[in-house]
């Protein structure tokens, strides 16, 4: 599928170079999501109608990443997702972490500490040095948000692995842009409102069935049972057997619009947009005399760069005078090529 031809599925406002902060929506979710709205506000649909986006977000994202539906859990958040994984780490155990980590893979791992979970953070660069015998799990995200920075994937997972540390990985900044494989890690973990483009309260995770047996779903509800349509009331216990054990009830009109926004990706490639996008950031990096990059994120240091993108439209994203811009499928060479003007002119 050619991308020029998909991009006709957005229509963003010229300028929009901001996905790191949230990512738009194609037709096919925006629309899902105005029909579930209309049916809700009249009481027209049933709700198990707006349920079975919730499976085709789940095999969506297991095939962008990877690995199978039955390893995959659903929730709202990021940190959501990784608290449980927290929680299974035995007192003593030792994190290692960047330490520009975003918070929602930090967060979780701290509030360990006062039970005894020890967490120790390291420059992003000194990451895969300081993984050690010491080491019983280390946090990380693939891209990071404050720069966009890749992280040698392939790299930290080998040295987790050459002395038994689990990886929990934040793929919220990578995956729908990114290659990669999910199963190399123990916990792979996404907030799809960025990249994923779906309505803000969908995240999806990766749990291998190894780790699983270590965790507890402390949040346990009837959407986490063996079959969630018989687990509305009273005991027994009766949980799925796979990942779904670890799901919270879906927040329906979010997953509405996240499946088609799912797969469509599924449909495009992640390579193809991968192309794209890194094709646009690199535009962007030469018009500012810069070197090219590898991430679909990228910051430079422009002076008064807020006020010259907010005279020509352009919204990115700028942080300490630095501007962060970050391109997607519905970027264009032309929305690239108004923010140099602005911030060259």
């Amino acid at each position: 599928m050619e991308i020029e031809q998909v991009q006709k599925l957005w229509q963003p406002q010229p300028g929009w170079l901001n996905t790191a902060s949230y990512g738009l929506p194609p037709d096919p979710a925006w629309a899902a999501v105005q029909e579930a709205l209309a049916g809700w506000r009249v009481g027209r649909m049933a709700w198990e109608s707006w349920d079975e986006s919730t499976a085709r977000s789940r095999a969506a994202f297991a095939r962008l990443v990877g690995v199978a539906a039955g390893d995959v859990t659903i929730g709202s958040t990021a940190s959501q997702l990784f608290a449980p994984v927290a929680a299974a780490l035995p007192p003593g155990a030792t994190v290692v972490v960047p330490e520009v980590e975003f918070t929602s893979n930090l967060f979780p791992w701290l509030v360990q500490e006062q039970r005894g979970v020890r967490v120790r953070s390291v420059p992003l660069a000194g990451l895969v040095d300081a993984i050690d015998a010491d080491t019983d799990l280390v946090a990380f995200s693939l891209v990071q948000s404050a720069d966009g920075t890749v992280l040698r994937y392939d790299e930290v997972v080998a040295a987790a692995r050459a002395h038994g540390a689990l990886v929990a990985v934040d793929a919220t900044q990578a995956c729908g842009w990114l290659p990669f494989d999910a199963g190399r890690a123990d916990a792979v973990v996404v907030a799809a409102y960025k990249w994923l483009m779906a309505p803000r309260g969908v995240a999806l995770a990766y749990y291998a069935p190894e780790l699983r047996e270590r965790m507890r779903p402390d949040a346990a509800c009837w959407y986490a049972g063996a079959d969630p349509h018989v687990s509305y009331y009273g005991p027994p216990l009766r949980l799925a057997d796979d990942a779904r054990r670890f799901d919270i009830s879906p927040a329906w009109f979010s997953f509405v619009g996240a499946a088609p926004a799912l797969e469509l990706l599924v449909e495009i490639g992640v390579p193809a947009v991968h192309t794209h996008d890194l094709a646009l950031a690199n535009r962007f990096l030469a018009g500012l005399g810069r070197p090219a990059g590898d991430s679909a994120i990228v910051t430079v240091e422009v002076p008064d760069a807020a006020e010259k993108l907010e005279r020509a439209g352009v919204r990115a994203a700028v942080r300490a005078g630095r501007v962060r811009a970050s391109f997607h499928l519905y970027s264009t060479e032309e929305d690239v090529d108004l923010a140099l003007a602005a911030l060259t002119g």
